[in-house]
This record gives structure tokens, sequence and C-alpha cells, in this order.
């Protein structure tokens, strides 16, 4: 199955829209691989693997992986980073 955001400009919109089918294809028993950069889409998954640092040729390394509370600990994950600006990983959100 694919998916993409063509939508311009409602991304909040777009992010709860791909969790609700994410979620139903979930709990139905299926296994759900998603190559995302919305930080609400990211916050909501059980198992992120941040790969980087950057892209391209300088790319490709597993920076970090875990679960989101784990990452927003990573300093050296951008991902990581961005999740803990979001507050995840403070007093169990996330």
């Amino acid at each position: 199955m694919y998916f993409n955001n063509n939508a311009q400009g409602d991304a909040a919109k777009y992010a709860q829209r791909l969790l609700d089918v994410l979620n139903r294809l979930v709990k139905t028993g299926n296994t759900v691989l998603v190559i995302e950069r919305n930080r609400d889409v990211i916050r909501n998954a059980d198992w992120i693997m941040d790969l980087g640092p950057e892209g391209g040729d300088h790319g490709g390394e597993n920076v970090a992986e875990g679960k989101p509370a784990n990452l927003a600990r990573v300093a050296h994950s951008y991902t990581g980073q961005v999740l803990k600006e979001a507050g995840v990983g403070l007093r169990g959100l996330g």
C-alpha cells in the first residue's frame, strides 16, 4: 500500500487522516512501515529508525532507534531533537 501526501497546506488534517488509516491497519494485525517527516505522525510511532545524519551521500547510517520518548533523549539525532522540542518524553508524552 502506498500513500502520497499531495495536499497543499493542511498538514494537520493530512496527519490525522494518515494516523487513522495506519491505526486501523495495526489494529487488524498488520505490520506497518512508514517513511515520514511529519512530526505528529512520527511521535505516534511504536518504533523509530532515524537514518542520517544527513541525506544523500551523507546519510544512510542508523543514527538512533527506539520509542519516540527514547529518541527524544538522543542528542545527535535530528529527529530526536524535534521530538524533544515538541515535548515528547516529558512526563509520559509521546
